[in-house]
C-alpha cells in the first residue's frame, strides 16, 4: 500500500485486508506454530501464568503499576518466576503470552506490549543446551515456512535465513572483535549498545555468512540476579542473547537452582525479597539444574520479513503514544 505506518495503523481493520499487510502475519502465525509444535515434540508442557502480579521477575522502574482490589499491583514483565516454578512440576515447560514493558522509548525496536516465546527447561548440565533447543526450533520453523507458508513468503519475497549452524561468540571478544573491525569505541562495558549489536551482526554475516549469532556470557552486573555466574569467572554469567541481523531477539541462559546461592545474590545486590516468598518456596524443596529463554516475536518477525519497525510486525502496537485502536 502506498500509505505511511501511521495510516495504515490508524485505519488497522481495512488496512489489514490488504494481502501483503496479511502475508506478515499468516508468516507470525507460522513462528508461533512451530515453536509450539516444536517443543510439544521435545517433551515440553504448555502453560499459561498470570499477567498482573504483585511482584515483577525483572525489577527496576519500567513496570506498569495499577490498583488491584485496593491493593498495589503490576502488569508482569516476564512470566519468569511461573516458569522457573513449573520446572520443578513438569521439568520442561513453554508459554506464548503477552509481557509488559513501561519504557519510554520511542523507536523502531521497543513496545510497551509485545508477544514473548518462553521456554524452561530441567535437568541440564550446561545453558549450551537451552541454545541447542533454540537453534532446533528455528530450523524446525524454516522448513516449517518453506513448506506451509510459500505463498506468503513468495508475496513478500522473502527467503528464510541460514540456520544449519549458529556460531557463537564470549561477549567480551564480541565487542572487541567489532571495535577493531569497524574502528569503533564504545563507552558501556557491561552491555551491547544498539550499534554494536548491528556491527556484530554486520561482521559474523561478512566473514561467516550468518544471519544468527548467539553472544554468551554477559557480565553478571547487567543480568537478572536468578542468572547463574560463571565459576570460572563470576564476573559473567552462563547466558546469551542471539542476534537476528543484528538485532538482539533472545535472552536467555542458566538459572541459580540452589536456594542459599540464589537469596545470597538477592541479598547481596540489596533487593527486597517480600513478594517472592512462593517463588523462593520452590528452591527450598529442590530445583533440578535448569535455564531457559524468551523471544520477542514481534521482532523476529520483523526482521524476518524485512521490516525496520516493529510495529509492521504487531497487529495492533502498544507504544507512548498509541492505544488504539
Amino acid at each position: 500500500m502506498n500509505t505511511s505506518l501511521d495510516a495504515k495503523l490508524n485505519n488497522r481493520a481495512v488496512s489489514l485486508r490488504n494481502v501483503r499487510e496479511r502475508a506478515k502475519f499468516r508468516i507470525q502465525e507460522g513462528i508461533t506454530r512451530g515453536f509450539r509444535d516444536f517443543l510439544y515434540g521435545q517433551g515440553f508442557t504448555e502453560i499459561h501464568t498470570p499477567k498482573i502480579g504483585a511482584k515483577s521477575a525483572e525489577g527496576g522502574a519500567n513496570m506498569f503499576k495499577l490498583e488491584y482490589f485496593h491493593r498495589p499491583a503490576i502488569l508482569q514483565q516476564s512470566p519468569q518466576f511461573y516458569k522457573q516454578m513449573m520446572v520443578g512440576v513438569f521439568d520442561r515447560v513453554f508459554e506464548t503470552a503477552p509481557v509488559f514493558r513501561a519504557e519510554k522509548h520511542n523507536t523502531k525496536r521497543h513496545l510497551n506490549e509485545y508477544t514473548s516465546l518462553d521456554f524452561e527447561m530441567g535437568y541440564i548440565d550446561s545453558f549450551e543446551e537451552i541454545m541447542a533447543m533454540e537453534t532446533g526450533f528455528l530450523q524446525y520453523t524454516m522448513d516449517l515456512l518453506n513448506r506451509e507458508y510459500a505463498a506468503d513468503l513468495e508475496i513478500l519475497g522473502i527467503t528464510t535465513p541460514r540456520v544449519d549452524s549458529i556460531p557463537q561468540v564470549r561477549f567480551s571478544e564480541a565487542k572487541q572483535m567489532a571495535a577493531e573491525k569497524y574502528n569503533r569505541k564504545f563507552r558501556n562495558p557491561f552491555d551491547l549498545e544498539p550499534e554494536e549489536e548491528h556491527l556484530i551482526g554486520q561482521l559474523f554475516k561478512e566473514e561467516y555468512d550468518a544471519d544468527f549469532v548467539f553472544v554468551t556470557h554477559y557480565p553478571s552486573k547487567k543480568r537478572p540476579f536468578y542468572a547463574m555466574d560463571d565459576s570460572e569467572d563470576p564476573v559473567y554469567t552462563l547466558s546469551f542473547d542471539l542476534l537476528f541481523r543484528g538485532l538482539e531477539i533472545t535472552t536467555g541462559g542458566q538459572r541459580i537452582h540452589d536456594y542459599h546461592e540464589l537469596t545470597a545474590k538477592a541479598a547481596a545486590r540489596g533487593m527486597e525479597t517480600e513478594g517472592m516468598e512462593h517463588y523462593l518456596a520452590a528452591f527450598k524443596y529442590g530445583m533440578p539444574p535448569h535455564g531457559g529463554l524468551g523471544i520477542g516475536l514481534e521482532r523476529l518477525t520483523m526482521h524476518l520479513i524485512g521490516e525496520e519497525n516493529v510495529r509492521e510486525a504487531t497487529l495492533f502496537p502498544r507504544d507512548l503514544s498509541r492505544l488504539e485502536p
